[in-house]
């Protein structure tokens, strides 16, 4: 096997590496660390991982070396859940949401999701893509190899075929793998307000089998909430999905308890999101089928709510990943790292749990698990130096940018001055 790239002189390396599931309670905070450690490379993928000099039996002349300088090695980080392509920025709200004005009466006056969704009909393909390739650069930079893109700001077929297109573009020409997932459930269209039924409908006859048949996304979400789709309707919708093939997602609990997280238990989705509100006896019943928690502290601390209980969720034996919630409303931040440390101040999580949250179990709640999250022979070189002396660091100096480089299957697409991947792509 021929060595392409050898990463030596590691301080710490974490590898995050689990046991054939996502962890959950007391292995959450579990987390393997190697120090004076390097990483070999073959063909994008981990050759080796070992200690000291015991790398220099496998260079030859076409071997690269570069040197980590003692700093921090982890996974690339994962965001699980985003609103990538969308039209528009919402700060013409931002007034009414830190004076109180509750999102849901946003949403009544035409604001919210609504306002996004006619910026983003009115946009064109380019600049769609032009516009959420800046946020992927963004997350690059900060430390993001993998992250999951959502529609939802169509509501009509056109429009979120269009952000799926652009999503699957950016997948094709920009370092960043991209998951895709179709969320026309977001909200109810104003025409249809007065018949959820009729857009329920259009959604699983005609837009889900259109997505699924064009290839346009693996996941299918539903945004289920007090005044937009009640827990039967999003029964409905995700059953149909699941006969259609799609894996399942939920948007639940975030900030009415309606049962979103036994609903996730009861249909099996890979992962439940927000869950701020989410009832106790829902959260054993997700444990029990290892559904994982996907939170996003960003969104709580945007619209200064209550964090969601991870403790809880920990001690009950929940998976839990965490995530940026990027989008225009609610969390207009591409920052994990931010997340990160919130998940720490926000969530009382340990810097292990963190850790573990964005990278293994962020990628379980994918189902990218088998290919990222850790570093192990076998995957992808996805990595990040990390300006940092340990894991501990990386939470307790918040925000900034800690990235010193970060490494795309083997190549190094950020450098300590900034994205470089257009030069080396």
């Amino acid at each position: 096997m021929k060595i392409d790239l050898i990463i030596k002189n590691i301080g710490k390396l974490a590898t995050c590496k689990s046991f054939g599931c996502p962890k959950s309670g007391e292995e959450m905070n579990n987390l393997e660390v190697i120090e004076d450690a390097y990483i070999a490379i073959s063909d994008g993928k981990i050759a080796e991982i070992g200690t000291k000099n015991s790398y220099e039996r496998l260079i030859d002349s076409h071997t690269k070396i570069d040197d980590a300088n003692g700093l921090l090695v982890t996974p690339g980080l994962i965001d699980s859940h985003t609103h990538l392509v969308h039209g528009g920025s919402r700060e013409n709200e931002f007034s009414k949401k830190i004076s109180g004005v509750p999102y849901i009466e946003i949403l009544k006056q035409g604001g919210g999701i609504l306002s996004t969704v006619k910026s983003t009909k009115e946009a064109t393909d380019e600049e769609l893509y032009t516009k959420a390739k800046k946020s992927l650069d963004r997350m690059l930079e900060l430390g993001v190899t993998t992250a999951e893109s959502k529609s939802g700001y169509g509501l009509e077929l056109e429009t979120e075929i269009k952000q799926l297109k652009v999503a699957k573009d950016l997948d094709k020409n920009h370092p960043i793998d991209l998951v895709h997932t179709f969320l026309g459930a977001h909200a109810i269209p104003k025409n249809y307000k007065e018949n959820h039924k009729e857009f329920i409908d259009i959604i699983v006859n005609e837009m889900m089998p259109r997505v699924k048949e064009l290839g346009l996304a693996e996941f299918c979400d539903v945004f289920c909430e007090e005044g937009v789709f009640t827990i039967e309707e999003g029964e409905y919708i995700l059953t149909k999905a699941k006969e259609m093939g799609y894996k399942l997602k939920i948007h639940a609990d975030e900030i009415v308890s309606l049962g979103g997280a036994e609903l996730s238990a009861k249909l099996g989705c890979i992962s439940s999101d927000h869950l701020m509100a989410a009832s106790e006896d829902g959260l054993k019943m997700m444990a029990k089928n290892k559904v994982i928690a996907n939170i996003l502290p960003a969104t709580s601390f945007n619209l200064n709510k209550d964090y969601a209980n991870a403790r809880k969720m920990i001690e009950l034996g929940v998976p839990v990943s965490l995530s940026s919630d990027y989008n225009p409303g609610s969390c207009p931040s591409e920052n994990l790292q931010f997340v990160m440390q919130l998940g720490c101040l926000g969530l009382k999580m340990t810097p292990n749990e963190v850790l573990n949250a964005v990278t293994i179990n962020a990628a379980y709640a994918i189902d990218r698990q088998d290919e990222i999250g850790s570093l192990e022979i076998g995957k992808k070189a996805d990595l990040v130096v990390f300006d940092a002396p340990n894991i501990e660091y990386l939470m307790y100096h918040f925000g900034i940018n800690h990235v010193n480089k970060v490494y795309k299957e083997g190549t190094l697409v950020v450098d300590n001055k900034g994205v470089i991947y257009n030069n080396t792509i």
